[in-house]
């Protein structure tokens, strides 16, 4: 066993164990964690941006980040847009006088979108895991609730575990050579059954243990939706780092890069399982 790998394997083993007990406490812990996240992603977004000469407005960003998840804690909460509403609107008008103050000689426009499109994909993405955490039957059901939140996580890891062993076996042709070029069609169709695999296994295992049954049906597009999601991710952060011609978002992760290389999958993922969930009448 290579030694990065023993250095992935330790980091990651207290990563999961941590995370769970987020995730079990929920509320102002879990929405302190998604912050503590979507700030440091959104500052890798901003490093990849000042590589290609733009110059976001760090600080603006950065809170946007933090606030994000506080915002989506107290709507779900408090069930009140209105106050998030008004203080987004004036977010947005301090981050356009500060381009105003700069001038229109540093790429106003690039710099503006960059600044919000950061906190957005970094951190208000996460933020719909509080969405499936607090959704209406987690007062009554908190385990339901945790439970329903590991699925995507959990179908996630299957899909990119099975992805990458199909792929490293059977090979074949690239899936985008471009962005990602160790990622085959091999891949993307044994990370989709194994993902679909995941999701029907994780029902009855788990779900119907804690009195929130999904249907097959159900359970079989939350799992072809989240495998797709996650590797459609992937290669879109792929693209920021090949723009910036990096290979990690940073090294902040020992063994793992950057905040963005591990969660890249994820903003799709939450995402896509939210909407589902919601649709499905649970979240």
């Amino acid at each position: 066993m290579s030694r990065n790998l023993l250095l992935r394997i330790a980091v990651a083993v207290p990563a999961i164990a941590v995370s769970l007990v987020v995730l079990w406490l929920g509320g102002w812990v879990l929405a302190t964690a998604l912050a503590l996240l979507g700030v440091l992603g959104t500052r890798e977004v901003y490093d990849l941006a000042r590589r290609e000469g733009i110059e976001p407005f760090e600080r603006l960003g950065l809170v946007a980040a933090a606030a994000v998840p506080f915002a989506t804690f107290w709507v779900k909460g408090y069930a009140d847009w209105e106050p998030v509403l008004y203080v987004a609107a004036l977010w947005l008008l301090a981050v356009l006088v500060a381009a105003m103050a700069r001038g229109p000689a540093r790429r106003p426009l690039t710099a503006v979108s960059v600044t919000v499109f950061g906190s957005l994909y970094a951190s208000a993405l996460l933020a719909f895991t509080i969405a499936i955490r607090h959704g209406p039957h987690s007062d009554a059901h908190p385990r339901g609730a945790v439970a329903l939140v590991v699925l995507p996580l959990v179908v996630t890891w299957v899909c990119d575990t099975c992805a990458m062993a199909a792929g490293t076996l059977i090979g074949g042709p690239k899936l985008a050579p471009v962005l990602s070029p160790r990622k085959t069609w091999a891949g993307a169709v044994g990370g989709l059954v194994g993902g679909l695999i995941a999701a029907l296994v994780y029902g009855p295992l788990v779900l119907d243990r804690v009195a929130l049954r999904l249907g097959v049906w159900q359970l079989a597009t939350v799992g072809l939706v989240v495998a797709v999601a996650a590797q459609v991710g992937d290669v879109a952060e792929s693209l920021f780092k090949r723009e910036a011609g990096v290979k990690d978002s940073s090294s902040l992760i020992p063994g793992h890069g950057g905040v963005l290389d591990r969660l890249d999958s994820l903003y799709f993922v939450l995402a896509a399982t939210a909407g589902l969930l919601r649709l499905f009448g649970i979240a």
